[in-house]
């Protein structure tokens, strides 16, 4: 592991997103709530709250974070047939927050096809990415639109 005992703690932002894109008629399931498992969207945001927590668990020499904020949000894409993830992670820390983030993005876009794989197989997650991080020495990124 980095050794970041010397940096100083600083207010630390990362926002990721991600896609997956389904059949129409999957998304009007989920949508509606009658997915045999249940509410579809509402289990993926624990469960992308969960893997944020966990993130030092599952990818080594990432560093265990104590978060003060982990925020999903679903925008759902008639026209496409997909779902748009955005996680949204704050800690006060000496480290940053990207790799929490985009964990908390991929578990809950693997939620909703474990959820789905019964009725869409076909399924395909996507364009997964940091959109933005703030705090710490390096200052603030911004993807590119």
């Amino acid at each position: 592991m980095v050794d970041v005992a010397a940096k100083p703690a600083t207010h630390r932002v990362a926002v990721a997103q991600g896609r997956i894109v389904m059949a129409a008629a999957t998304l009007a399931i989920i949508l509606e709530g009658t997915a045999k498992k249940g509410d579809v969207l509402g289990i993926a945001r624990i469960a992308g709250i969960m893997a944020a927590k966990k993130t030092s668990e599952l990818i080594p020499l990432c560093h265990p974070l104590a978060l003060t904020r982990v925020a999903l949000e679903f925008t759902p894409n008639v026209a496409s047939a997909s779902i748009r993830c955005l996680a949204t992670v704050e800690t006060v820390g000496p480290t940053g927050v990207e790799m929490e983030a985009l964990t908390a993005v991929q578990v809950a876009l693997l939620t909703i096809y474990d959820m789905c794989k019964a009725v869409d197989r076909a399924m395909v997650i996507s364009d997964v990415k940091v959109l933005e991080k703030h705090g710490g020495k390096s200052g603030s990124f911004v993807a590119a639109a």
